[in-house]
């Protein structure tokens, strides 16, 4: 489990095409302090498992092909910025909100309005994940916990707003994407399990 809290900027340096998956190898030094084989990163908000720790804070992950036609990092490459997580420890504080890291759909940055202090940026939403998206909710984009600023529909389809403050636009990759960049997007888990139950209750 994660929280969207994102601890570091990472950086792709090595991927390896497989067969049917990718091996890639991140830098992020900050992840990998305490990192070992087995354990849980976060990279754009999927949770992958470290194959390698290795020298100069960097580690390998496989990712297979489900994973890649699911989400966003097929299109990683080396030089690719990436953000990162380490999974939640049972006694750490809950900053963002619950995150499993698993991709639910892929979106992209349709605009951005930069103001003096913060970026409003509005990124297209799935039409199968659009009802588990509220107004003032929580979402994961990228592996960022963001709260939704505005939700609406036009002739393109459906659209969610973030407003994303001076920490966010510094810290992660989403400050510094460009219209039609993909993303990946996690909706709120409890979302989904109130209707799972509501429609048992129906049957």
């Amino acid at each position: 489990m994660f929280t969207g809290i994102v601890e570091e900027l990472g950086e792709v340096v090595g991927k390896e095409d497989l067969t049917d998956a990718a091996r890639f190898v991140i830098h992020g030094p900050v992840v990998t302090a305490d990192a070992g084989h087995g354990d849980s990163i976060a990279v754009n908000g999927v949770c992958l498992t470290v194959v390698q720790v290795l020298p100069g804070g960097n580690f390998s992950a496989d990712v297979m092909a489900e994973t890649l036609d699911r989400s966003s990092l097929q299109k990683l490459a080396v030089g690719s910025r990436v953000n990162l997580e380490r999974a939640a420890a049972v006694n750490s504080r809950l900053g963002g909100h619950i995150v499993q890291g698993h991709v639910d759909g892929t979106g992209h940055v349709v605009s951005r309005s930069s103001s003096e202090h913060w970026d409003v940026v509005r990124i297209s939403l799935p039409r199968s994940v659009a009802r588990y998206v509220v107004e003032k909710g929580s979402i994961t984009v990228d592996g960022i916990s963001l709260t939704v600023s505005g939700l609406g529909r036009d002739d393109s389809g459906d659209w969610f707003e973030v407003s994303l403050i001076p920490t966010t636009l510094e810290l992660t990759t989403l400050g510094r994407a460009p219209e039609g960049t993909p993303v990946n997007l996690e909706v709120d888990v409890i979302a989904k399990y109130v209707e799972r139950l509501l429609s048992e209750k129906e049957v």
